[in-house]
């Protein structure tokens, strides 16, 4: 499940540069005085700063643990990502067309939906029958054998679901008090709720 989930973050960063590299000369246009903004917390949230023509997605310094951000900046600047930048709190900066934006949330929807038919079928997580979610994915619901699942690891599965969710609504400009991921597990049989966890508050319970 771990490399599952370090897999599913590496290809969040690399959507993010694909669907970047494409911009044109319209992500030069200065609209900072009409600016929707949507700023950095304290508690690290990804910036969304959605203006007329043009949107800046910002990845906190805490997004970036253990990556060698020069190495970052070079390379998405080798993949045509023209204007991207280190800040001096760590964190990277993409400047890109709100039309380049809408088309990195779809790619990321596209991923997220692309992860869970992969748990559905990954015969690692065979108590999993079925996966449903909202369109926002701020609720997944589990469909499983409830004893299979129960004396199993398949509840890691969940893991990932909630860490995709939450990229998902941050990248999309959710303010971090805001992020909230529900995932119920229902017995396939009996169609039973059995279990309910919500993310963030989870990964606090953890700790």
């Amino acid at each position: 499940m771990k490399t599952k989930l370090l897999a599913f973050l590496l290809l969040t960063v690399l959507t993010l540069a694909a669907c970047s590299s494409k911009d044109d000369a319209n992500e030069k246009a200065d609209t900072s005085k009409q600016e929707e903004k949507k700023t950095e917390d304290a508690s690290g949230a990804v910036a969304v700063d959605k203006g007329l023509l043009n949107v800046e997605v910002t990845i906190p310094a805490s997004f970036m643990e253990g990556e060698d951000i020069d190495s970052v900046v070079a390379e998405a600047k080798e993949d045509g990502i023209k204007d991207v930048k280190k800040n001096e709190d760590g964190s990277v900066t993409y400047k890109m067309t709100k039309a380049k934006h809408k088309e990195m949330m779809q790619e990321m929807k596209a991923n997220v939906t692309e992860y869970v038919d992969e748990l559905i079928n990954d015969e690692d997580f065979a108590s999993i029958h079925d996966i449903t979610h909202n369109k926002d994915f701020s609720k997944f619901t589990l469909e499983v054998d409830k004893e299979a699942f129960e004396n199993s690891f398949d509840g890691f599965a969940a893991l990932g679901l909630a860490m995709s969710g939450m990229f998902y609504q941050v990248y999309d400009g959710v303010d971090a008090e805001k992020l909230n991921v529900t995932i119920d597990t229902v017995d396939q049989s009996t169609g039973e709720v059995f279990s309910t966890v919500k993310y963030p508050e989870a990964f606090e319970d953890m700790e």
